[in-house]
């Protein structure tokens, strides 16, 4: 069953048409990749998802609910996470503090209850700062709870973004990029986690990533975007074997090229 439904969406910037009728599914429990050539549309997709960037038609829906046109805190609340290809972290503040932050999207007490520091304040932020904890654990970085996040080593700030996504308790978690910047044993402790987070939570994975040799390794469905437009999907092998992948990575065959003008 699908978990998360793209019909037709259609994204454009001053005339310039980012995404073209996109058509895209993504089955609940699964690992399922969206690659392609830089400048293909995949973080657009991503933006479109997550409310950042509001298409100019078709349809979103996750879980059955429609959720394009929404504001990107009311996409969160429904069950749907995102890290960046770019660090996103508060880099003053410890990793604890940053994975705190995202927890506050399950939490029920508003401003007066914090001005005034009532119990059901205190019970939240003691249930917040423990979770916290819980899910650097989750991630391997238990050590790193009160250090600052800038201050910590790349792949410790990958993993303190990663338990803060964990902390808003997704549904569907998106990584953009998620092997970028890391060496190969930290690439395999990357896969490691992502099956992880699938099969003992039950979180649905979708990821873009130009790592190809990682892609197949831990996708079960793959999706190709070339210049907005989606131009296969299917399993790894399938995706690795078509000739119109082929040529969106590599560039057409001059001698081809000449025969088919």
């Amino acid at each position: 069953m699908a978990l998360l439904e793209i019909a037709g969406m259609s994204l454009g910037f001053g005339g310039i048409e980012v995404l073209r009728g996109f058509d895209f599914a993504v089955e609940e429990g699964s690992i399922t990749s969206l690659i392609g050539p830089n400048g293909a549309g995949k973080t657009s997709v991503f933006n479109c998802l997550t409310g950042f960037y509001r298409p100019r038609a078709g349809r979103i829906t996750l879980a059955g609910t429609r959720i394009d046109g929404l504001a990107p805190h009311r996409v969160t609340r429904l069950g749907l996470a995102r890290t960046f290809q770019n660090l996103r972290l508060f880099r003053e503040l410890t990793a604890a503090e940053n994975v705190m932050a995202g927890r506050h999207c399950r939490t029920g007490a508003g401003a007066l209850d914090a001005m005034l520091g009532t119990r059901r304040h205190r019970h939240e932020e003691a249930a917040i700062a423990e979770a916290a904890r819980h899910w650097l654990a989750f991630v391997g970085i238990t050590e790193a709870a009160d250090r600052t996040a800038g201050a910590l080593p790349y792949g410790h700030q990958r993993r303190v973004e990663w338990a803060r996504a964990l902390a808003t308790e997704p549904r569907l978690l998106l990584l953009d990029e998620p092997a970028a910047g890391l060496n190969v044993g930290e690439k395999e402790e990357l896969v490691a986690l992502m099956r992880r987070i699938r099969d003992e939570l039950g979180v649905t994975i979708l990821l873009i990533e130009h790592d190809m040799g990682l892609v197949m390794q831990v996708s079960e469905h793959i999706g190709v975007l070339d210049h907005g437009r989606k131009i296969a999907e299917g399993t790894p092998e399938r995706v690795q074997n078509d000739p119109l992948v082929i040529e969106a990575y590599l560039g057409r065959d001059e001698d081809e090229a000449s025969a088919a003008a």
